[in-house]
């Protein structure tokens, strides 16, 4: 079968190129890198083979992949298996939007400004909050862009934070803050939540901000209010990483008293997608406004009345200088944000709320199924839809022997968390029934 390239310069082509540039190889194109940082061999790269052998060696990887709908599934930790309706992916999928880019002139650019203006809306609504911007690469980069807001706006460098937040935001958080001087100092949980003790001992009065994750990384759902309360008298903001789900239940932390709200939007209508595209949540308050990163649409009118939409703040470096730029997000997840607003339009207030419920009584029923079959819960406070269970020294053979029955028990803690050895967490979804949490018990009692 002949093979057949997809590069779109030909030699002839590269070789004018470079006469252009009165170069003779594309090796001096990179001259001015030293030679001690060079490879200086070639990749070792499989031989190229044609579309049909590739498509063929594709395939059998991929059939090694087990497809969340074709197991039982308690995975969770940030990344959840929920139902998306099938209006999501038809309206996502109109070529109007899946090839739509950022939207810089506004008078072409009317209906993604709009798509992006009605994102915003949602998750002000959602989270109890007086502004959101026009989203963010993923949960973790929101953790860090809300630190770096908070620092900014208080012109203080500490960041107290919780072990209860997800480890992957805590990293990302780390990272962040590094080359801006802002010292991130972690608070440990006390039986699954960060205590009010415990943090305001922690407290100084050049902190900045306190991050709490809502429901925590353990699915316990820390005391926001209070947090709130010691966070304010010390002259520090209260940035929430909240589940966009469990506000279907749950009180908005922005009625608590938060400043800032974070989260992962992958649970409204995305799918899990091997971990992204996902996309970012972040929401706050008027007096916060100009310290947003990204990009804000707004809603306006023009000279003849007729409503129309614009970038109305883009705090970025590509449009200030860079240092008056609040952040260098370039880009916005306006698909996967579109996806978030078809999904909450769609269900509305009542079928979150029924959504979220769901979820909670499915939790709680098998929390209560997994203890009667001898699994130990780990911790007793209030939970949403996650939990702790310890399996001591078994879990790994447990999990392992589950797995291959194409049952995945849940996120082994014990790499995250050393003192967590034994330790799952365990996420119940509206997608998982009665049927499957009652044979999972089963089994589990079995192997224990």
């Amino acid at each position: 079968m002949k093979s057949f390239g997809y590069l779109p310069a030909t030699q002839d082509d590269r070789a004018y190129m470079l006469s252009k540039l009165g170069l003779t190889s594309t090796d001096q194109l990179f001259a001015d890198i030293p030679e001690g940082v060079k490879l200086g061999r070639a990749l070792q790269l499989p031989e190229s083979a044609s579309e049909l052998t590739l498509m063929y060696e594709l395939n059998q990887l991929s059939g090694k992949n087990v497809p969340v709908d074709e197991a039982t599934s308690f995975l969770g930790a940030g990344a959840y298996h929920h139902y998306i309706p099938s209006a999501v992916d038809a309206i996502v999928s109109r070529s109007e939007f899946y090839t739509s880019y950022t939207p810089y002139q506004p008078e072409i650019s009317q209906g993604m400004l709009q798509a992006i203006f009605e994102y915003q809306t949602l998750v002000a609504r959602l989270y109890g909050m007086e502004a959101a911007n026009a989203s963010l690469y993923d949960g973790q980069t929101a953790v860090g862009e809300a630190a770096l807001m908070a620092a900014s706006h208080t012109r203080k460098n500490r960041i107290v934070t919780s072990t209860t937040v997800h480890p992957e935001s805590r990293a990302v958080l780390s990272v962040y803050t590094r080359g801006q001087s802002v010292q991130v100092d972690e608070v440990d949980h006390q039986g699954g939540i960060m205590t009010v003790e415990t943090l305001e001992a922690a407290m100084t009065d050049d902190t900045a901000a306190v991050l709490i994750q809502y429901p925590n990384f353990f699915g316990q759902l820390e005391d926001v209010r209070k947090i709130a309360q010691v966070a304010h008298e010390k002259g520090a903001l209260l940035i929430v990483s909240a589940n966009p789900i469990a506000m279907g239940l749950l009180e908005a932390p922005g009625v608590f008293g938060a400043d800032i709200l974070v989260g992962e939007g992958q649970s409204l209508g995305n799918s899990l997608s091997y971990g992204g595209p996902y996309v970012g949540i972040l929401a706050t308050t008027k007096e916060l406004l100009r310290k947003i990163p990204g990009r804000i649409v707004g809603m306006t009118k023009d000279g003849q009345d007729r409503r129309g939409f614009v970038l109305t703040l883009q705090a970025r470096e590509q449009h200030i200088r860079r240092e008056k730029a609040s952040s260098n997000i370039c880009s916005n997840q306006a698909l996967n944000a579109l996806a978030a607003s078809v999904y909450l339009g769609y269900m509305g207030k009542n079928g979150l709320r029924e959504v979220a419920n769901l979820c909670l009584q499915k939790a709680h029923y098998a929390a209560r199924k997994f203890a009667q079959v001898g699994a130990k819960i780990a911790f007793t406070n209030k939970f949403f839809h996650e939990f702790v269970i310890d399996l001591g020294d078994r879990a790994q053979a447990i999990m392992t022997t589950l797995t291959n029955e194409n049952i995945f028990l849940g996120y082994a803690l014990g790499d995250a968390y050393p003192s967590l050895q034994g330790h799952v967490l365990v996420a119940v979804t509206e997608v998982i029934s009665k049927e499957q949490i009652d044979h999972v018990a089963e089994r589990l009692g079995e192997l224990l």
